[in-house]
C-alpha cells in the first residue's frame, strides 16, 4: 500500500514551490463509506506578491474521501512549499482547494483560509465543491473570527 509512496518514511526536502510540490495518495480503507477528513494547519504561511511581507493563515481542510486519502506528510510539505510563494489570500486558499480536488476526487471538500489581519484587516477565504453530502456530518471548522488582543 505504500510501497510507491517517495516522501513518507524518508527525508523529504521541503518543495520549491506548489508547483513542483508532489501530493501522494493512499487507498481509501473504507471505499463506499461516508465519513469526514479533517486537516487542520493553523501555522501556514506564505508571501505577499506585491510586498514579499509574510502571511499567515489558520487553514481547515475537510473533505469526504472517495477512492483515496491525501497522505499526510505529502500534504504537509505542499503546504509548506507556500513559504517563499507570492499569493494573495484568496489565490492561495483556492488553489489548495483545487489541487486538492485534482489529487483526490473527492466526493466533497471544502476549505476555510483564516487569515492574520494584513493592513489591519483579516481576511477569511471559503471554497467548497458543492453541497455538502446528505446525513455527513460536518462539525464547524472551530476558528474563532478574528478578535484582535481583547
Amino acid at each position: 500500500m505504500t510501497k510507491e509512496l517517495t516522501q513518507l518514511g524518508r527525508a523529504a526536502p521541503i518543495p520549491e514551490s506548489p508547483e513542483k510540490a508532489v501530493l501522494e495518495t493512499v487507498p481509501n480503507p473504507h471505499p463506499g463509506e461516508r465519513y469526514l477528513v479533517r486537516f487542520a494547519a493553523p501555522e501556514f504561511t506564505s508571501l505577499c506578491p506585491i510586498t514579499g511581507q509574510p502571511d499567515f493563515a489558520h487553514l481547515v481542510i475537510d473533505y469526504v474521501p472517495r477512492d483515496v486519502l491525501v497522505e499526510s506528510k505529502s500534504l504537509k510539505l505542499y503546504l509548506a512549499s507556500f513559504r517563499n510563494h507570492g499569493a494573495f489570500h484568496e489565490d492561495c486558499t483556492v488553489a489548495i482547494g483545487r489541487r486538492l480536488v485534482a489529487a483526490l476526487d473527492p466526493i466533497w471538500l471544502r476549505i476555510g483560509g483564516y487569515w492574520y489581519p494584513r493592513g489591519g484587516i483579516p481576511i477569511d477565504v471559503f471554497w467548497q465543491t458543492g453541497a455538502p453530502p446528505e446525513g455527513l456530518w460536518i462539525p464547524d471548522q472551530g476558528v474563532a473570527p478574528y478578535r484582535g488582543r481583547g
